[in-house]
């Protein structure tokens, strides 16, 4: 083959360099030493990336056994054999919010006294040495509905671990000392509710909102007198919810069903029934507007919530999953949302703002908005929250945001099963809120099927900004308006009206 020698051309093309890139030849010359054909050429960059394959990916999550005790207590397992650790899971159905008013500060102090309490066998100081001895990590929390806790141990210490996790679950000393240092948290923590004004616009919120229910109730000092709050009423509240027909459990880990079965039927066996039963879940009577609400506090930024009734439930309905989707192009999907987009980024307001639409199973929960402004422009952000409010039922979102929110849920879908714990805690609190075990699946098959018009139809049935509760937490002497020019104002009390 004749022509230059290659080394030539490489002296030539160093010093053609400059006007070969100018005219785009150089690529074309270089393939050209190097003997390639114009067939060969590849594609670059983002061509390149779109021309891409891959094989399709297939996601089979772990599957879980449902099982029951001897006692009819369901059990949630997963075995997990890469190391040898074993967490135990409990849920039981009961909390402050389904018991009397009059328990509420013992029902909260349960989670707190059990790990700090001791049993009826041990003093504080022994339980401590066991769970380090052991090496066992315990955790103990709850809420209005229920109450749970978690023991992660060695398989090697199984049974101890069991043993020592049950003693403290089913006989609790609750200890007076305990009690006494967890009424003078609580009594700290009351004196100084004021001093946040984001959590004292949230807390005060629910007050308005939902009156004399769980959700509304505010820790006060009558709730943490000795009447209220002392070793009968922490007992008593412990009888009613840490009891079989309450328990739902979880194990995962390295341990089959033969070989925890008899444990937890053991620790399971001869628990006594619950001393009396729990209150059937209240539903909320909310509080219906336009009404105005204000907070006097000497501060140089304002605290706004706004919120009306949300008429919507969790459920399978097409008007849940598009309340979903609306939720998250509203205000909750950061700085995309509609809420940070204008009052953020267009008009500076605020740093953020975002929405909230709250969706119980068993009655409606509440839709609205919040954010903190300087007090200068208070008055203008509540126009604004609701004008951007109320264009969700008069200029939809278009399909292409709807189509981002689902791909956002379908993407992350997999994080859902990051680890094994995650997974039966799910199934256990599906079991406990009466959801199908496979609700995770349906919900994302039917946020999949949303679209723009279902989400424009979901906020015209329910959403009324112009019949919001409006509640604001600021000075209102350097607000940029009146605030009468929302309405009729009424002074509201922390602690109550």
């Amino acid at each position: 083959m004749s022509g230059l020698p290659r080394i030539h051309l490489r002296m030539i093309l160093t010093k053609l360099r400059p006007q070969l890139q100018a005219t785009g030849f150089l690529l074309a010359a270089a393939l050209w030493a190097t003997g390639a054909s114009a067939q060969e050429v590849r594609s670059v960059g983002r061509d390149a990336a779109l021309e891409l394959e891959f094989q399709e990916v297939a996601f089979d999550p772990p599957q879980v056994q449902k099982r029951t005790l001897d006692s009819d207590v369901p059990v949630f397992l997963l075995e997990d054999h890469s190391l040898p650790l074993v967490t135990f899971h409990a849920r039981f159905r009961g909390g402050y919010g389904i018991l009397p008013r009059t328990y509420y500060a013992a029902a909260s102090a349960l989670s707190g006294l059990l790990r700090a309490g001791g049993t009826t066998v041990l003093p504080p100081d022994s339980v401590d040495h066991l769970v380090d001895y052991y090496a066992l990590q315990m955790t103990f929390g709850g809420g209005g509905g229920s109450t749970f806790s978690s023991m992660n141990t060695l398989t090697k210490h199984l049974e101890p671990a069991i043993g020592l996790w049950a003693d403290i679950l089913r006989h609790p000393r609750f200890d007076s000392l305990e009690i006494e240092i967890w009424r003078d948290r609580q009594t700290e923590s009351v004196s100084r509710r004021d001093d946040d004004p984001g959590l004292l616009a949230v807390s005060e919120f629910n007050q308005i909102m939902f009156g004399d229910h769980p959700i509304g109730w505010e820790m006060t000092p009558e709730d943490l007198s000795p009447d209220r709050l002392n070793a009968r009423t922490v007992f008593e509240a412990h009888s009613r919810v840490f009891c079989p027909e309450n328990l739902i459990l979880g194990v995962v880990g390295d341990v089959t069903w033969s070989e925890v079965k008899p444990l937890l039927d053991r620790m399971v066996a001869d628990w006594p029934p619950c001393s009396e039963p729990l209150l059937e879940p209240r539903v909320p009577d909310l509080m219906v507007g336009p009404k105005v609400f204000l907070i006097p506090k000497d501060l140089t930024q304002s605290t706004v919530v706004i919120a009306g009734p949300g008429g919507v439930t969790q459920g399978t309905s097409r008007e849940y999953f598009a309340s979903r989707i609306g939720n998250t192009i509203l205000g909750t999907g950061g700085f995309g949302s509609r809420l940070v987009s204008r009052v953020r980024t267009d008009m500076g307001y605020a740093y953020s703002a975002s929405s909230f639409w709250t969706t119980p199973s068993r009655s409606q929960g509440i839709v609205g908005a919040t954010t903190q402004t300087k007090s200068e422009s208070t008055i203008e952000v509540i126009r604004l929250m609701k004008e951007i409010i109320q264009e969700m039922a008069t200029d939809p979102p278009t399909q292409k945001e709807v189509d981002q929110v689902i791909d956002q849920i379908v993407n992350s879908f997999v994080f859902n099963f990051q680890d094994s714990s995650q997974i039966i805690s799910r199934q256990m609190f599906y079991l406990s809120q009466d959801l199908p075990e496979d609700w995770l699946e349906r919900y994302v098959e039917g946020i999949q099927g949303v679209d723009a018009t279902e989400v424009q139809q979901v906020f015209q049935r329910h959403v009324r900004p112009d019949e919001m509760v409006i509640l604001i937490v600021g000075n209102p002497e350097d607000f940029d308006l009146p605030p009468e020019v929302l309405g009729e104002v009424e002074i509201w009390e922390a602690g109550g009206s």
